[in-house]
């Protein structure tokens, strides 16, 4: 096939929180095998990491994300009381900026569009214009975790809510083949994981950077101390003779998620299919365990490996 007849492949790289860092060994596995999409389309996480693979800087993106620890994770953390969510979300985009350059998306190398959702409406919003990292911001709103954000008149949050895996946007951005990358397809129907004890707090008074940013964190979530057990609300309580600890406020949120979304993707894709779907297993990872990139990423590439024959026959096919 020549130039003037091969056709643009574009990537629809899906929702799932910490899970999403396996969207980075998926794209990596794809150009050792020479296929280098021509549009790039995210949703939430996915949002994240089409947007440093569009603007040249995956690697490096890549870089930061195999040397997150649950420390740095922690110090990542701004927790409001108020806002629409626990997470403002000012500290973490200023991480990402250093990592993914920011920049108008219409002066991207190549074809770039994330989807988010007006929060008033529950319309589809495609942000394909104006700040790559606004953008990425809006879609990666997660609600009751990250605040929602103010663009165009409108409240916007997590795009993963109305497409989870947004094939539809990268043929409307001119897509000829289209591979989807979901992250949730092995989550529903697992069971969630097993509580664990909790993890003693060291006191502000042990000096170490640990204690103080967890004592910083805890701090401000005084209130809802005064309301809730802390342990619970993240998933951390002990099981007792009576049985198994309740889940936490974040697994019972995730898990709530993971079905919403499950389902969507199912029907969507069901009447808009990709040409490839690619699926990485990735449910021992939890919402906000972004200290596993490594794991993650192995993954993605394994999952490419998977598909290795479709990819084949889809961009050779009289091979």
């Amino acid at each position: 096939m020549d130039a003037a007849q091969k056709p643009r492949i574009g990537i629809a790289l899906g929702s799932g929180s910490a899970r999403g860092w396996g969207h980075i060994g998926v794209l990596n596995r794809l150009e050792e095998l020479g296929i280098r999409p021509d549009i790039v389309i995210g949703s939430s996480v996915g949002a994240l990491v089409g947007a440093a693979y569009a603007s040249g800087n995956l690697a490096k993106l890549e870089a930061w994300a195999r040397t997150l620890a649950r420390l740095d994770i922690i110090r990542l953390l701004d927790p409001r009381l108020s806002g629409g969510g626990f997470i403002h979300g000012e500290s973490l985009m200023g991480a990402i900026a250093e990592h993914v350059a920011d920049c108008a998306i219409e002066d991207l190398p190549m074809r770039f569009a994330c989807v988010a959702t007006d929060l008033t409406t529950g319309q589809e919003v495609w942000l394909n214009q104006g700040s790559v990292l606004d953008a990425v911001r809006a879609s990666i709103a997660l609600p009751g975790v990250f605040t929602p954000v103010r663009r165009d008149e409108r409240w916007l949050i997590d795009g993963g809510l109305v497409n989870p895996v947004p094939v539809s946007l990268a043929r409307a951005m001119g897509a000829d083949l289209i591979i989807a990358v979901n992250l949730n397809g092995d989550l529903v129907g697992r069971s969630l994981r097993p509580a664990e004890a909790p993890t003693p707090v060291p006191s502000p008074e042990a000096g170490n950077g640990e204690a103080s940013a967890l004592s910083r964190v805890l701090t401000r979530f005084n209130d809802l101390k005064d309301r809730f057990s802390l342990d619970g609300l993240l998933g951390l309580g002990r099981d007792t003779a009576e049985g198994p600890a309740a889940p936490g406020l974040f697994d019972v949120l995730t898990a709530s998620i993971n079905i919403m979304q499950d389902r969507i993707t199912r029907s969507r894709m069901a009447g808009d299919p990709p040409d490839v779907l690619i699926t990485p297993r990735l449910s021992p990872i939890r919402l906000m365990e972004f200290d596993r990139a490594a794991e993650a990423i192995a993954e993605g590439v394994k999952a490419v490996n998977r598909r290795h024959h479709e990819l084949d026959l889809l961009l050779n096919p009289t091979a």
